[in-house]
Parts: C-alpha cells; sequence; structure tokens
C-alpha cells in the first residue's frame, strides 16, 4: 500500500536541492579568482551559497574594488566575472541529484502538487530543468529575480502560495541553505533541509534533515 503524503504540494528549491550545482559554482568561483591573483576566501564564496543573483553581484563589485581593480557598480562587475567565464558550459543533467525524478513522479502519483520556487534567473532554471528532464513535474516555477528581495525574504515562498491557491499549512518546502530555510519558514512553511555539510551553514531552524531527495517520501511517516 502506498503510503500518503500528508501536504497537498511540495515547493522544491534548485540548487543543491534538485542539482548538486553549488559545490560546481563555487570551485568555478575560486578557480576564477584564483587565475587573476584575487584574494578572496573560500569562506567567502561558500557564503555566497543559496543567496539571490543580486547578492552575488553585489560581492562581486565589492571584492573587485576591495582587490584594486577599480570602482564597480553590481553590472558592471558581473559584466567582467562574465567575460572570464564566457564558453562555460555546465552538465546539469550530470548534477541531478539521485533519485529526483523517481521522487517527483512519485509525489505526483500520489496527487502531490509540486512547484519550484528559486533564487536563480529563468533563464538558468529553464536551463536545468530541461537538460534534467523535469520540467514537466511543475506546475508552477517561479523566480527570484521577479522580487525585490529573494530568500531569505519570504516573497518568493508567499507569491508560490499565492500561484498554488494554498495555505502554507497544505505545503512543505525542501531547501539546503540558511537563506533558504529562512525564507521557507518565514513564509509559515514546514521546511525539509537536504543535508549539505560542505559549506559550513547551519540546518538546525529546519523541521526535518534528511539525506536524499527519495527520504522526503517517509520523512513524515509516524
Amino acid at each position: 500500500m502506498t503510503e500518503a503524503f500528508p501536504f497537498s504540494a511540495v515547493i522544491f528549491d534548485m540548487d543543491g536541492v534538485l542539482i548538486d550545482s553549488e559545490a560546481a559554482y563555487a570551485e568555478e568561483l575560486i578557480e576564477v579568482f584564483g587565475a587573476r591573483g584575487l584574494d578572496i576566501t573560500k569562506a567567502e564564496i561558500f557564503g555566497l551559497v543559496g543567496s539571490s543573483q543580486k547578492t552575488f553581484t553585489t560581492s562581486l563589485a565589492r571584492w573587485f574594488e576591495r582587490n584594486g581593480l577599480g570602482s564597480f557598480t553590481p553590472e558592471d562587475a558581473v559584466a567582467l566575472f562574465n567575460r572570464w567565464t564566457e564558453g562555460t558550459v555546465y552538465d546539469y543533467a550530470g548534477m541531478l541529484n539521485p533519485g529526483v525524478a523517481e521522487t517527483l513522479g512519485a509525489l505526483r502519483d500520489r496527487g502531490v502538487r509540486l512547484a519550484l520556487a528559486s533564487s536563480s534567473p529563468m533563464d538558468n532554471i529553464v536551463d536545468v530543468l530541461s537538460q534534467c528532464g523535469i520540467a514537466d513535474a511543475f506546475e508552477a516555477i517561479v523566480s527570484g529575480e521577479q522580487f525585490h528581495e529573494s530568500k531569505p525574504n519570504p516573497e518568493i515562498y508567499l507569491h508560490t502560495l499565492d500561484v498554488l491557491g494554498l495555505p502554507a499549512s497544505a505545503c512543505c518546502c525542501v531547501e539546503d541553505s540558511v537563506y533558504g530555510i529562512e525564507a521557507g519558514k518565514r513564509a509559515g512553511l514546514t521546511v525539509v533541509a537536504k543535508r549539505e555539510e560542505r559549506f559550513g551553514f547551519s540546518q538546525d531552524e529546519a523541521d526535518i534533515v534528511i539525506d536524499g531527495i527519495p527520504d522526503l517520501l517517509g520523512a513524515f511517516a509516524r
């Protein structure tokens, strides 16, 4: 007998949850900055995990100025960074976390509605979901670039709840970072954290911590 799932919908984060991309992005930053002799610490780079594009570009501008590259707006800083990384192609299908597609299918078979709420730009979200072949699983896809502030501001989750037409009590979210966990809690959601121990952040505020996405199916069993 298939075990019932206690929520009407699950809202997933993308990076670090559906795909193991954050380590790849962090390694790229370390390599790009190191090759140019920039003094930007691993702790600073890891501190961006789960943050918004706006936070990333603002950090780039600050780091570049600190390293004597001149005065930068966030837009100018990310333009320079994009020139440095031009031609980089990511194999997102190869980053898909184990059991993700199967778990999404199992949840849908149980009548659970699925949504995605990611701080990443929409074009990146579309690329990831397309490469991984899971775009059709989600009835709502929301990007942090749609809002003035992304996670940890709960607006992205509140908007997703509005799109679904459901109260927070009827949904859970799956996150990994401090920013995402805080956003989910502030939105009134039950927060499931996919365990992440590489970046030194705490997941203590999550309601439940799971080792892998397939564990979500039995996470609320009594």
